[in-house]
């Protein structure tokens, strides 16, 4: 064998070696990545490169909703985000007839409570997206990525003390029903119609059992919405309400209201607000990619960041901001009155209408 034809054998062997090589780790991630594929999904995409149309149904505040759009716009600035804020009555109303057809008007739904969560999972109405970071998540998530929870709303007591004094009214949920020196002074949301005050009342329905609902309606309390409850609490017509945390601090900080908040002794009822991306097959928009990256960014550190301007709590265990005026979510926690989430959406029906048969809801 001459020298050139050596040459050229020793310069192709190490070619051979790279090649075999290659095709060995190609084989081997290609299995991999098939495993994986079953039980995992891929990073949302970065916010640069999603582009598009979503759609968000919403229960928060109007103008809440306002700066999030803001927000939403700079992370997102190829996106087009569009909102329709209403109460979560009056949305899943909306929902159950879009459902009709099979296409739902909207891409993301951020709602007042996980029931309806796992409603619209059963019907096969999300699509499943694992968070990187759902081990920071300070409450219950679905283990298959359908929801998670993006605020934590809490409900309260409240009163003025202007025209009040702290010590002389009830100082728990349960006093807040059953004394007797405040009939016919005390206001509640509707359960009916909201999300938040069902979680309550389903809560409450746990804790104290039917009697609550019976003294409530002994106590003639007035179930209406919380910016009446506000204006009455303001001028003298009730002396204690119960209502979210959020809109006492949103009072207090945009209008110097001196209205307090009383966080009841036997315990806050935290509700975790789920957000939920909306199959393909029955989205408006059918943008995914867009739909998992503004999930990403709501449950990120910089997206609760967003949250708590709303005067709402965050969700994760590592993030430390409150919202104005408000207490840290761990202290909520540790005195918190939960709901069995999974009896809240079984026996809806039942426990509005065992709610009815005590309470006047006009």
């Amino acid at each position: 064998m001459n020298k050139k034809k050596i040459l050229s054998i020793l310069l192709t062997i190490p070619m051979i070696i790279s090649m075999v090589a290659c095709g060995s780790s190609g084989q081997g991630a290609g299995s991999e990545g098939g495993n994986a594929g079953a039980d995992s999904q891929a990073p949302a995409a970065t916010n640069s490169e999603v582009s598009g149309k979503v759609v968000i149904y919403t229960s928060m505040y109007e103008d809440i909703v306002d700066e999030m759009q803001k927000a939403l716009k700079k992370q997102f600035p190829n996106v087009d985000v569009e909102f329709f804020q209403s109460g979560s009555g009056t949305i899943q109303s909306k929902i159950a007839a879009e459902m009709e057809s099979g296409k739902m008007g909207c891409d993301i739904l951020m709602v007042a409570e996980p029931s309806y969560s796992l409603e619209l999972k059963e019907q096969g109405m999300l699509h499943p997206y694992i968070y990187p970071e759902a081990d920071k998540l300070a409450f219950e998530y679905d283990k298959e990525g359908y929801w998670y929870p993006v605020r934590t709303l809490n409900m309260v007591l409240a009163y003025n003390p202007e025209l009040n004094n702290k010590e002389d009214l009830p100082q728990t949920l349960k006093d807040f029903a059953e004394r007797e020196d405040m009939k016919g002074q005390l206001s509640m949301s509707n359960p009916l119609t909201s999300g938040t005050a069902y979680s309550t009342v389903v809560a409450l329905l746990d804790k104290y059992g039917e009697d609550y609902f019976k003294a409530l309606g002994a106590q003639n309390v007035a179930i209406e919405s919380g910016s009446v409850a506000l204006t009455k609490l303001e001028t003298g017509e009730c002396k204690e309400i119960m209502i979210l945390e959020e809109s006492v601090l949103k009072k207090r900080e945009e209008e110097g209201s001196a209205l307090e908040i009383i966080y009841p002794e036997d315990g806050s009822v935290l509700i975790p607000s789920t957000i939920m991306i909306i199959d393909e097959a029955h989205s408006a928009n059918n943008n995914i990619a867009a739909c998992e990256a503004i999930e990403d960014y709501y449950l990120s550190v910089e997206g609760q960041k967003q949250i708590v301007k709303g005067w709402m709590n965050g969700v994760r265990s590592d993030f430390t901001e409150v919202p104005y005026d408000g207490r840290p979510i761990s202290e909520l926690l540790a005195n918190n009155i939960p709901v069995d989430w999974e009896k809240a959406y079984k026996q809806r029906d039942e426990i509005r209408t065992m709610f009815q048969e005590y309470v006047t809801v006009e």
